[in-house]
This record gives C-alpha cells, structure tokens and sequence, in this order.
C-alpha cells in the first residue's frame, strides 16, 4: 500500500534496512574511507560524472552531518555476507509540496557490479520512499556511456523521460544524461520483496 500524499513528508527519519543481500544504515564517519578509496576508482568517477576529489577529511565531515538534514537520505549499502560498506544509495532535492525527490546509487567499485547488491539496494529505498514516507514521483539521471545501470533503473520500473543532451564532458567528448522517473503507482507493480530491520 502507498502512503497517502501529504505535504508533511520528510526524510528526516533514518532508518536500517534489511534485504536478503545487503543492508542500508544512515552513513557515518567510519564510511568516509570507503567512499575515499572508491574515489581512486576511476570507472567510479567516470560512471558518475565525479570531476571532483575531496580529502578524506571533507568527506568525513559530509557523512558526519547528514543525520541533519530532513530533505535527503543518505544510506550505506552494507553486504550481509561480509559486512563490507560496497556503496551508498541518497534521496535528495524532496520537493514537499510536488511530493517528489531524486535517486542516486553509487557502488564503491567493479568488483560489486553484477551481484544483484544495487538491484536490491535501490528497491530497498525505492520502497521506504513510496510506502513508508509517501513520496509520490522519484526521478534520477543515467548517462548514457552506463546502459549496464539503464537496464537495472528499467527493470526496477523507472521510465525514460527524456535526454539532456551533452550533459557531461568527460575525457573531451561530449556526453548525453538521460532522465527516468518512477511514479509511485508504478512502484506497486515492480516492487521487490524487504523485510524489517532485524
């Protein structure tokens, strides 16, 4: 069942998570190595259109603060397997009163592609989102040298809206951003199983 709309919606609950391969907790300052170390990756950076470095101590402060904020959800993707942080998934831009926000999903590395983690990982929140805090539309940008994360949005049920043309310049070339969005009586469809935090 989706939330009834209302324009009290807030991110400013955090919650823990609990899927069969992985589970999401409010980032903390011990998850600032993890997202330094992914920063050295340089398909991290390229697949997120990451110009930017920043010290470990910068982002220490970032996930330090984001507990503060009512209008973002920042979450680390833990795998139940090993306890590794392999990523982190944010809803941000809540617009309250269009009951809307954005989605991104960052793993940490190639080595945790293709292991259903961030399949499971955006369904988790994407059903937090929908039916605990009722949000109404979540959008999210693709680029489109990252079909591998187009095929994932599309399978999870976001819809292909419309194409920012030359969005990005990565490496000289120019590079296109492809907007999708997910409604939430489309999330009802292709919603995927999450049990309680345990």
């Amino acid at each position: 069942m989706i939330a009834a709309v209302s324009s009290k919606i807030s991110f400013g609950e955090k919650p823990t998570l609990t899927g069969d391969l992985v589970v999401l907790r409010p980032v903390c300052v011990a998850d600032a190595s993890a997202l330094a170390a992914a920063a050295l990756d340089p398909d991290v950076d390229r697949l997120t259109g990451t110009h930017s470095r920043f010290s470990l101590e910068a982002l220490e402060r970032w996930y330090s603060s984001r507990a503060e904020h009512d209008d973002r959800l920042d979450l680390a993707i833990v795998e139940r397997a090993t306890g590794e942080t392999v990523g982190e998934v944010v809803l941000t831009e809540l617009d309250v009163h269009n009951s809307s926000c954005s989605f991104r999903i960052a793993l940490f590395g190639r080595r945790f592609f293709g292991r259903g983690l961030g399949t499971e990982a955006s369904r988790m929140i994407l059903g937090h989102a929908f039916e605990t805090v009722g949000v109404h539309r979540i959008e999210l940008e693709v680029y489109a040298f990252n079909p591998r994360a187009r095929r994932v949005y599309e399978k999870i049920g976001f819809v292909h809206e419309g194409t920012k043309r030359d969005a990005l310049c990565w490496d000289g070339e120019w590079i296109d951003a492809h907007t999708m969005a997910l409604l939430g009586d489309e999330w009802v469809t292709h919603r995927g199983h999450v049990r309680p935090a345990q």
